[in-house]
């Protein structure tokens, strides 16, 4: 072999290969009566979850969100079944619950205005609006309780709570993680006829909960048995847009004995021998 071919020879074994051209494959059109493009990369970054995400979150832009029906009916919002999936990858797909807080024509807000105490509006015309309980201030009121939610299960996330992960906020919808048991909806703790020791192990589980939101300045503030689901020895809790400032909110130790009291009152009528007043005492010790 001649010198040049020898060189050329090395040239040719050093020289990167190209990345072969990827095959484009075309998505079909969906059916908009069920089904929606993800929006996942059309929000905000501070509207998508808290990282590091769960493996199971879909970020695919050719993913579609299938309605899958509704889970549960509300006065203020309604839940619904989402599946997220690209038709690519339908294996990798995952079903969310869709909380979907209602417009101003068909929702009626009945959220005490002690769970707002101490919250702040960006704009003043909004905060002016929500006063006034225009049609603007009601459209607001959907968007803050949204946003309340939210902000309220990312925190609540990052602190390690039993909460379902939120994936994404998009206006007055949130996307979270389904809560289920063997294929269906966990249930309701008030749904359950747990035994002993399951009922033991359930309320050290609602206590260390409790004392790590109170250690963080956090109040559910509307706590009971239908706000937590049973996955099978696992409670989570749900319904999170009320949580309120345990200092900044003067009605916050005064919510926390009523959910001491309402949590308290189911366990003990179970035959479980606890007591509101002592779970009170506990959370209060841990919080100052």
């Amino acid at each position: 072999m001649s010198l040049e071919h020898h060189v050329l020879s090395e040239v040719a074994d050093l020289a990167p290969v190209a990345d072969p051209v990827p095959e484009f494959r075309p998505y079909d059109e969906i059916d908009e009566r069920t089904q929606r493009w993800s929006t996942w990369s059309e929000v905000e970054s501070l509207m998508r979850g808290p990282e590091p995400r769960p493996a199971w979150v879909v970020t695919s832009q050719g993913a579609v969100d299938t309605e899958l029906g509704i889970l549960k009916t509300g006065k203020e919002a309604d839940v619904h079944l989402v599946e997220r999936a690209d038709p690519h990858d339908p294996a990798g797909g995952v079903v969310m619950a869709a909380k979907r807080y209602r417009d101003a024509d068909h929702r009626a807000f009945h959220r005490a205005a002690v769970y707002t105490e101490g919250r702040s509006v960006r704009r003043s015309r909004d905060a002016r609006a929500l006063k006034r309980r225009s049609t603007w201030g009601r459209t607001v009121a959907a968007g803050e309780w949204a946003a309340a939610e939210w902000s309220a299960l990312g925190r609540c996330w990052r602190l390690g709570l039993p909460v379902p992960y939120p994936v994404q906020l998009d206006g007055t919808e949130i996307l979270m993680e389904w809560i289920e048991d063997d294929g269906a909806t966990a249930p309701r703790l008030a749904q359950t006829r747990p035994g002993r020791d399951l009922l033991q192990h359930w309320f050290d589980q609602l206590a260390e909960a409790l004392t790590t939101m109170t250690q963080a300045g956090l109040v559910h503030g509307d706590l009971s048995p239908y706000n937590v689901l049973a996955q099978r020895e696992r409670l989570v809790l749900i319904d999170l847009p009320q949580v309120v400032d345990l200092v900044g909110n003067p009605q916050g130790p005064e919510l926390l004995l009523r959910d001491c009291t309402n949590m308290c009152r189911w366990f003990r009528a179970r035959g479980l021998d606890v007591d509101e007043q002592d779970l009170f005492a506990d959370l209060l010790a841990h919080a100052f």
